[in-house]
């Protein structure tokens, strides 16, 4: 009896282990930690704005790269914070390099999950700039318990979905498309 309990207390611990090491889903899309992040973004039904913005930008073959890279993807609802007029100027061939800009402020050279973060901010004395690949400079805090990141420009998004383990890196879900200095959405 005391070898079954035993056995019963160790499966359901080991189920819980397995339970908790699991992606999340992005959108209730399951992420494969196998995959890329482009290759995961374009199963996430609420990302699809993000996927054309690096179609078009160009950078979708660099997202499939070795990495590791940290990406803080806006859904679609972030990018429905900016004008219809502004996002579709921003999305024509001539504004590409401006594209780009904007996408790579969301890219970290590294890998940093949630847990990496908060260390760094915590160290930092609760604030900790994380510079882009686009050059933008963030500021990662925490807020009632939320990480949250602040642009260059002021606007604040929250990270609503952490740590989804890709092979190239890590994405944090966010809800605001942050932007380089200047730049106005």
């Amino acid at each position: 009896m005391k070898t079954r309990l035993i056995a019963a207390v160790a499966a359901t611990a080991i189920a819980t282990i397995a339970v908790a090491k699991e992606n999340p889903t992005v959108g209730g899309a399951p992420m494969m930690a196998d995959m890329t992040i482009a290759e995961n973004a374009s199963a996430a039904p609420n990302l699809t704005t993000l996927v054309a913005a690096v179609k078009q930008a160009g950078l979708a073959e660099t997202l499939m790269g070795d990495g590791p890279f940290t990406v803080f993807a806006p859904t679609n609802d972030a990018f429905g914070m900016i004008s219809e007029a502004s996002l579709n100027k921003l999305m024509e061939e001539g504004n590409k390099k401006q594209l780009q800009q904007i996408l790579t402020c969301h890219v970290v050279a590294t890998e940093a999950f949630s847990t990496d973060i908060n260390k760094m901010i915590s160290d930092d004395g609760g604030m900790h700039v994380v510079p882009t690949v686009g050059g933008c400079q963030l500021e990662a805090y925490m807020e009632g318990g939320m990480l949250k990141l602040k642009d260059e420009n002021g606007r604040v998004a929250t990270v609503t979905t952490a740590d989804v383990d890709q092979s190239n890196g890590v994405v944090h879900v966010i809800d605001r498309v942050l932007l380089p200095v200047g730049q106005a959405g």
